[in-house]
Order: C-alpha cells, then sequence, then structure tokens
C-alpha cells in the first residue's frame, strides 16, 4: 500500500492561507445573532473580517450600532491577529504553552519578518509581542483621558482600549460612531495620541527591535546619544528618513490643497489647520481614521491622497502598501542611473540588484492589480466618479481604509473586488505572486543565460 504523500506548504503559502482562514472564522463569528443587534449578511459580515484581519477599516456597516459587545470584541481581536499576523500570533501562544518552536517554525518567522539569521528568533517574537502591549497600553491611557470623562469609567476605559488597538494595528475601525474622529478634529489628545500610534505601528516591528537594542547599549555603555542613529542598519535609517519626508509633504500638501476648503480644514483656524493636515497625512499611510470628511477633500488632494495610500508604511510592520523602503530604493536606483553609476548606493553602501529587482516587481504587481480592481469595480459602477473608485480601490490595496463614503453604497460584485483588494494589500502582491507561482525553480541562476539589449526609454 502505497503511503500518501504529505503536502508541505512554504511560508508564503501558510501566510495566506493563515490570513484566508482567521478571515472566513471571523465572517462566520461576526455573522453570528448573538454578535449582532440586527440580522446581518455573511458577506457584510466576511466583508468587515476581512477588513478587520487585513487592517484596513473599509467597512459595508456601521460597527458601533450593527454589533453588540461580543461583536465588537471579536471585532477588536480580529484587528490584534492582523496587526501582528497569524504566523506571529500562532508561535507566540505556542511559547506560552511552552512548545518547543522547530527549526522550521523560526524559518517560518525569519521569513516572515525578513531577518538575515535563524539565532533569536523566538526572542525577537516575544518582544514584538511585548512590545506591542505595551505601546498600545500607553495609547489606551492617553484616549482614557478624554473618552473616560465623556463615556463614564467603564464604557471610556473599553473605547480607549479598542481604538488603541485599531490605530496601532493601522486598523482605522472605530465604534464612536458615524463621525468617526471627525467631532475630535481640534482635540491635541486624540490627534497626537493617535497618530503616535499610526507612526509605532507603521515603522515596522524589525526597526523597533534595532532602535530599542542601540538605545539599550548605549545607555548602559554610556556612550554618545547619536550613536542610536548611526549604528542604526541602512533599512532602519531609509525607514526613518522616509517616514519623516513623507509625512512632512503630505502635511503640506494637504495644508495647501485644503487650506480654504469648508468641507474641510477651511472653517479651523491656523493652529488647527495644521494639526488636521498633519493627521491627514498621517492617517493616509495605511491608517484609516478620519478627523475631516474625505468625501469632502477637494481632487488635489483625493489624487495625492491615493499617492500616499499605495505608498503605505513600512516593511515588518502593520502597514499596508508598497512600502517606504521599495519607493526610496527606487528613487534611489534612478538618482544613481542619473549620476552615471552602475548601482545604487545609499550611506556608503550598495543595494543588491536582486533587492532593486524585487522593489519592481512588488510596484508593477501593485499597479496592476490595482488598476484592474479600478476597472472591473468602474464596470460594475457606470454612474459613479472615476476619482472616487481610485480613492478607494487605493485605500483598500493599501490597507488604509479611508472611504469618500462609496464603500457601503457599491453593489456586491465591487465590494468582493475591494475584499480582494484587501486581502491582497495585507498579505503582500509579491508573496500572492509567489503563492500562486509555488515554490521557486530549483534551476534559477544555475544557467547562465547570454545577455541581450533592448531599447528602453
Amino acid at each position: 500500500m502505497k503511503k500518501k504523500k504529505r503536502i508541505r506548504l512554504n511560508t508564503m503559502q501558510m501566510i495566506a492561507l493563515g490570513f484566508l482562514g482567521v478571515i472566513f472564522m471571523g465572517g462566520v463569528l461576526l455573522w453570528l445573532p448573538i454578535c449582532n443587534t440586527e440580522p446581518i449578511s455573511f458577506l457584510d459580515a466576511l466583508f468587515t473580517s476581512t477588513s478587520a484581519v487585513c487592517v484596513t477599516g473599509l467597512v459595508t456597516i456601521t460597527p458601533v450600532t450593527q454589533f453588540t459587545l461580543l461583536g465588537k470584541l471579536i471585532l477588536m481581536l480580529l484587528i490584534q491577529v492582523g496587526g501582528l499576523g497569524v504566523i506571529a500570533v500562532t508561535i507566540g501562544f505556542l511559547v506560552i504553552i511552552h512548545r518547543k518552536i522547530t527549526v522550521r517554525e523560526r524559518v517560518m518567522i525569519q521569513q516572515t519578518y525578513n531577518m538575515d539569521n535563524l539565532s533569536g528568533m523566538v526572542k525577537f517574537l516575544l518582544r514584538v509581542i511585548k512590545g506591542t502591549f505595551f505601546v498600545e497600553a500607553l495609547g489606551a491611557v492617553l484616549y482614557a483621558t478624554t473618552f473616560v470623562p465623556k463615556y463614564g469609567v467603564l464604557r471610556g476605559i473599553w473605547y480607549s482600549v479598542f481604538h488603541s488597538i485599531s490605530a496601532f494595528c493601522n486598523a482605522g475601525i472605530d465604534i464612536l460612531d458615524s463621525e468617526s474622529l471627525t467631532p475630535y478634529v481640534t482635540s491635541p489628545i486624540i490627534n497626537f495620541t493617535t497618530m503616535f500610534l499610526i507612526v509605532a505601528g507603521g515603522l515596522g516591528f524589525v526597526v523597533w527591535y534595532e532602535f530599542g537594542g542601540n538605545l539599550i547599549k548605549t545607555i548602559r555603555e554610556k556612550m554618545p546619544r547619536r550613536r542610536i542613529i548611526s549604528k542604526l542598519s541602512i533599512h532602519a535609517k531609509i525607514v526613518f528618513i522616509m517616514t519623516a519626508s513623507l509625512i512632512l509633504v503630505g502635511t503640506i500638501g494637504f495644508f495647501a490643497f485644503e487650506y480654504s476648503n469648508a468641507a474641510t480644514i477651511g472653517e479651523l483656524n491656523f493652529g488647527q489647520k495644521i494639526m488636521a493636515a498633519l493627521f491627514q497625512s498621517v492617517t493616509t499611510r495605511t491608517a484609516g481614521f478620519a478627523t475631516i470628511s474625505q468625501s469632502g477633500l477637494t481632487p488635489a488632494s483625493k489624487f495625492f491622497s491615493c499617492i500616499l495610500m499605495v505608498i503605505g508604511g513600512s516593511p515588518g510592520g502593520t502597514a499596508g502598501g508598497v512600502k517606504t523602503t521599495t519607493i526610496a530604493m527606487l528613487l534611489l536606483t534612478c538618482l544613481c542611473e542619473i549620476r552615471g553609476k552602475d548601482s545604487t548606493e545609499c550611506f556608503g553602501g550598495k543595494i543588491a540588484v536582486s533587492i532593486v529587482r524585487t522593489g519592481i516587481v512588488i510596484v508593477v504587481i501593485t499597479v496592476g492589480i490595482l488598476f484592474f480592481g479600478v476597472m472591473l469595480i468602474t464596470i460594475f459602477e457606470p454612474g459613479v466618479d472615476f476619482l472616487s473608485i481610485l480613492f478607494e480601490a487605493s485605500s483598500a490595496i493599501g490597507t488604509v481604509g479611508l472611504t469618500a463614503d462609496l464603500t457601503p453604497n457599491l453593489c456586491r460584485a465591487s465590494q468582493i473586488v475591494l475584499m480582494a483588494l484587501m486581502y491582497i494589500g495585507r498579505i503582500g502582491p509579491i508573496t500572492m505572486a509567489l503563492v500562486l507561482g509555488g515554490r521557486s525553480n530549483k534551476m534559477a541562476g544555475i544557467i547562465d543565460l547570454p545577455e541581450k539589449r533592448i531599447m528602453v526609454g
């Protein structure tokens, strides 16, 4: 009798299937009558679960009125699992129950967070989980200073915890009311707490780990403070520079585009306009919370938002998009090509050609999928403004969650397209391509093919 061949999945396939499994399970749970104040269709429940697990924030229903306390609790747990990642949550649970982590599982952690070696993987993962809970607890305390006086102790603490998790995981799902955070557009506490959590989640766990290690080592060895930054890897330096640059450029852009727009920031004073523009710049980087009307944005701001949403946050964190490092690498490649250099250089080092090629593939696949999704929605929604469709689709694939009040009004076919975009955006377009392509070709790189030239430009 022949033994059945055991199917072994690679890490990419396990991540993709893991997210699908959690999404479906979350959809079933949110569909249960005990989780709802009124009947909900399974597709709406599944859409909400997809949005939560993919930490996006687009919804077809209003969570605060649709779900019971149990439903909201399940929604919060789905956001937390989606933010940390299925692999991290699963292996973290195995560590808690004291089960030995195998070499294969360590490889999964390494590939999930794109680490250089296998040493210290479990320690790294535990620091990620502990760091996540610490930052979320800090955010909850800051939120509580506003929510507890307004809603009372129990409800205020519950709202603080939920929105701290949602903000750190870059989900952007709220349980306040239909106006979301717009009533708090002039509140420094809510604005800066939310921005802090969004940026902290969007920097990436690897950058956290490295920055924290440098900080502790500098304090212990009483070294100069500049060592904290100077000893960072090229990756971490690029992340910090790109994050700061995009936030600054976004703030200036939104401030200029919306300055006189009465539907957004036109009625605010000068300082409040700057704060609102800063928040809009930060939230477009895959967060999804809104303090101003997104449907009221000028066409320039909507298109500008699409660009920022597609760029997204940084790798290895809770953010989506093509990632800041990918865009930085492409810009550096263009600059080096213009200067006549044969390779992409940064901070005195050379970026591997394979990394450059991967970056190009990520951008091309992402833009291609985005355009295909937009085309499908324009077919299904012939009377809807094209820019609004682009805005919604960019928000989905960038796992942002900002909406121009369009998602709930779309037909089911269009909502399914958005679900697919959210899923692909969360696991990563290149991961999806590798999943569909199966295992990599073992012969690749062994046979060196002759070089050919084509005309470009």
